[in-house]
């Protein structure tokens, strides 16, 4: 058995928990960072990343990352598409604000290695079974490490960021899954495919035949989606099925196409953990919530979270102020529900419902309209995808 001693235990090592750590110790409070996936495994995998305004700014003012600014792209606006017409939502025109094509994977290339460049400790291959002790001034953390030993870690504080199946959750809410929880009709059947940009912005498009997505990752690599029933085996289709299937439902662009290299089905759910915080511990990011994709708002989420518990954690641990930790829940909770409404709004409105009828149909198109056609209508949107401003800054 090894027994170690930190400040914070921060289990979990994606965009809150890395972030969380890099603001800690730019305060001078010592943190360990354990996953247990690899350093290659982390790095490797490739998700979804559209970053807020608010999120670019932090990220780069906090000296976490400058590739965000320099290899991210800003994008001005999206496409709503409906009844075969194409509708721009001019972001800097209505609201003054941006978001940025900057992948989940390349932020975690940047905060491992701002974190490793500053000599931080993170256990990669390190298994959690569970914590204890969350009641008391010094919480435990049981865990492996790498070689499959024993590991017992003593915190001041400990930190849940271990994504949607958080072991962390347990010791704050009594339950792994003790929750708000909200599952969709639908999926996403997902692509990367080697091809060129197909729009210059992202294309949302309601069609007859169900949702699709237009997305990029890079000037040479695509993420594309299109609305698919949960149990969708993501092989059974050609590659020639999945492009006609995807032309289909976004009339009036001609998708380029290229090899297809990694296909998948995700699934949408909404979940709020009950409780964010139990005496010293406390949930961040997926740990905490997860919203469907369609909004764009998980990483946003994660370091919104991190940047109030980032406040509440430097008070209790440098002056013993707890006041701030006792108002995380309330604080994050209300980013939280605006972001989980608008998520819902937004899928609501683009997706055709397995059961939906013709007054449905007639109905969504009508809400689509009413937002294209309307100032106010664009203008709650292009605020909400951008970013409401952050209720707690660096």
């Amino acid at each position: 058995m090894t027994r170690i001693r930190t400040r914070v235990a921060i289990v979990g090592a994606g965009p809150a928990g890395l972030f969380l750590s890099h603001l800690l110790d730019a305060a001078g409070i010592e943190s360990i960072v354990f996953d247990s996936r690899t350093r290659e495994e982390i790095e490797s995998t490739i998700r979804a990343g559209i970053l807020e305004q608010g999120t670019v700014e932090v990220l780069s003012q906090s000296g976490a990352s400058d590739r965000v600014l320099t290899d991210g792209h800003r994008h001005d606006g999206i496409e709503l598409r409906f009844a075969g017409a194409g509708h721009r939502i001019d972001f800097p025109a209505h609201v003054g604000r941006s978001v940025w094509l900057y992948p989940q994977h390349e932020v975690l290339k940047d905060l491992i290695a701002a974190r490793l460049a500053a000599g931080q400790d993170i256990r990669f291959g390190t298994t959690i079974a569970r914590v204890e002790g969350v009641d008391s001034e010094l919480p435990r953390v049981f865990a492996a490490d790498a070689d499959g030993a024993p590991l017992e870690v003593d915190a001041d504080f400990v930190v849940g960021a271990d994504g949607s199946r958080s072991v962390v959750r347990a010791a704050v809410t009594g339950s792994s899954t003790g929750g708000y929880f909200r599952e969709y009709p639908f999926a996403w059947f997902g692509i990367l495919c080697e091809a060129p940009p197909s729009a210059d912005e992202l294309i949302y498009s309601n069609s007859e035949n169900g949702f699709a997505l237009i997305s990029q990752r890079s000037e040479t690599v695509q993420r594309m989606y299109f609305q698919c029933d949960p149990e969708a085996d993501p092989n059974a289709l050609s590659e020639a099925e999945i492009w006609d299937t995807l032309q289909a439902r976004v009339p009036g662009t001609t998708l380029k196409e290229g090899p297809i290299f990694q296909r998948d089905v995700l699934r949408f759910r909404s979940f709020v953990a009950h409780e964010l915080q139990r005496g010293r511990a406390a949930l961040v990011g997926d740990a905490a919530h997860t919203v469907p994709p369609t909004g764009a708002k998980g990483m946003n989420l994660a370091i919104a979270d991190v940047l109030v518990l980032n406040r509440a954690l430097q008070a209790l641990l440098l002056r013993g102020d707890e006041q701030p930790l006792h108002a995380y829940a309330d604080i994050a909770s209300q980013r939280i529900w605006k972001a989980q409404h608008f998520s819902w709004w937004m899928t609501s409105m683009l997706h055709v419902a397995p059961d939906a009828s013709d007054f449905d149909r007639r109905r969504q198109l009508g809400e689509l309209r009413s937002v294209v056609e309307s100032e106010a209508g664009k203008t709650y949107l292009a605020e909400a995808y951008t970013g409401w401003p952050l209720a707690v800054g660096l």
